[in-house]
């Protein structure tokens, strides 16, 4: 397939994959629209090389059977972990290589639906039209319109209601193909009563070109419904990963982000929350590790709109070998979210002299009954506890873990166990 960014190759796309007219029409419009935006006016600069961007790149058609996929493919994800996380710890997996998920397994024999989002379009349709771009609009920005042209893969799960899963649910996401764009679209509805614990991985090979990471995530969590989404990203340094998440919650529902940013050369990502129902409740607790060559401007939105609503911000920023890490984040507690309450904490270490980090928060409270609090602190890593350490024997390197790994102990608690210890090893490399 040609690989030129146009209508032809946007049709052609489309046709490659048996979609309805209204699909095509959606990327068209998506299209135009991209053409027209231009990048965001805050965050770091993107200079993203358009037209060297392998946008869509097909490997072979999606199996449920380990022994039926490519063995170099297996081999990939056995190295990373996955086919062992999938036996041990979890109740479904989709795993997406380049362009289109490769390997698809439910293992659960309860009634829900996990699947590609592509095959979704097809077996479900009334139910994927009722619920794509309505809370990522693609016109939102030049990152959202190129996805609604574009997309390809992503996870579909639907949790009917009074289901809880035992264990997690996980999509891994691989790029070994220089210059290549992926552009996945994931969509998550827990229905009234439901719960669903949700795990993504991100990796690619080490490159010489730019490649260019920018899915869309939408999730909805109905009354009395609960999700967590955890993120471990650990893309390679010639990855742009601009990404667009955000979750709608309903009355007494909570949605809970775990978002860990420890790879790429930019990233752009804010996980949200609208707090639409009464009692609803949102929480995001991230990192963001950045080390030489790395711009990572990560943090969360928080739109409260039902009344009592309540939300947690927690971000964690740790910056060395010049590194920038950076917290950007909005809350918004509206007129009508009376007796509402809200609360950031931004915590920054600084492991030498050319580092940085600053945080950029906006926090608008529009109502007398409602309680918004923000506390931020940045410091620089302390030689009197690594000294401290060393001297009962430690070594620098392992003091130096130790103080780390104890900087982010919030956000590891979080973390499914299997996570937290991937998290523990990226950390020490």
């Amino acid at each position: 397939m040609e690989q030129k960014l146009n209508k032809t190759f946007i049709k052609n796309l489309s046709k490659s994959k048996g979609e309805p007219k209204w699909m095509l029409d959606f990327r068209l419009k998506s299209y135009e629209c991209f053409k027209k935006m231009k990048d965001p006016d805050f965050g770091p600069v993107l200079n993203v090389p358009f037209d060297d961007i392998l946008y869509y790149k097909k490997t072979e058609d999606e199996k449920s059977n380990w022994q039926d996929v490519n063995k170099d493919t297996y081999r990939t994800f056995c190295n990373l972990g996955v086919v062992d996380a999938e036996e041990k710890y979890l109740d479904g997996v989709s795993n997406q290589l380049e362009s289109e998920v490769v390997y698809h397994h439910n293992k659960t024999d309860k009634d829900i639906i996990f699947m590609s989002t592509d095959m979704a379009l097809k077996k479900y349709p009334d139910l994927f039209k009722k619920y794509f771009n309505t809370l990522v609009n693609y016109q939102e920005n030049k990152y959202t319109a190129l996805n609604g042209a574009v997309w390809s893969g992503g996870s579909f799960i639907y949790i009917p209601p009074n289901t809880k899963l035992d264990r997690p649910l996980q999509s891994y996401f691989r790029i070994d193909t220089a210059s290549l764009g992926q552009f996945e679209r994931t969509i998550i509805i827990v229905d009234e009563n439901s719960s669903v614990s949700y795990i993504e991985g991100c990796t690619a090979r080490i490159n010489a070109k730019v490649s260019l990471h920018a899915g869309v995530v939408e999730i909805f969590v109905m009354k009395n419904a609960s999700c967590q989404y955890s993120t471990i990203q650990n893309w390679s340094l010639d990855v742009y990963n601009l990404v667009t998440k955000r979750a709608m919650v309903m009355e007494n529902g909570k949605m809970q982000w775990v978002d860990g940013n420890i790879g790429s050369s930019v990233t752009m990502k804010y996980p949200s929350c609208i707090l639409k129902g009464d009692y609803a409740r949102g929480e995001c607790i991230s990192i963001a590790y950045a080390k030489e060559g790395q711009i990572l401007d990560a943090g969360s939105k928080m739109i409260h709109i039902g009344r009592h609503t309540k939300s947690n911000i927690v971000n964690k920023s740790i910056a060395s070998n010049g590194g920038v890490a950076n917290y950007r984040g909005t809350v918004r507690i509206n007129a009508l979210a009376s007796d509402s309450y809200a609360s950031v904490k931004c915590d920054t270490i600084l492991l030498d002299e050319v580092s940085q980090s600053d945080t950029y928060p906006l926090n608008i409270v529009r109502n007398d009954s409602s309680v918004l609090e923000h506390e931020a602190s940045v410091s620089k890593f302390s030689e009197e506890k690594l000294f401290y350490l060393m001297s009962k024997g430690l070594t620098a390197d392992k003091a130096k873990d130790l103080l780390i790994l104890g900087f982010i102990d919030e956000f590891k608690k979080e973390l499914p166990m299997e996570y937290a210890v991937e998290l523990n090893r990226l950390l020490k490399e």
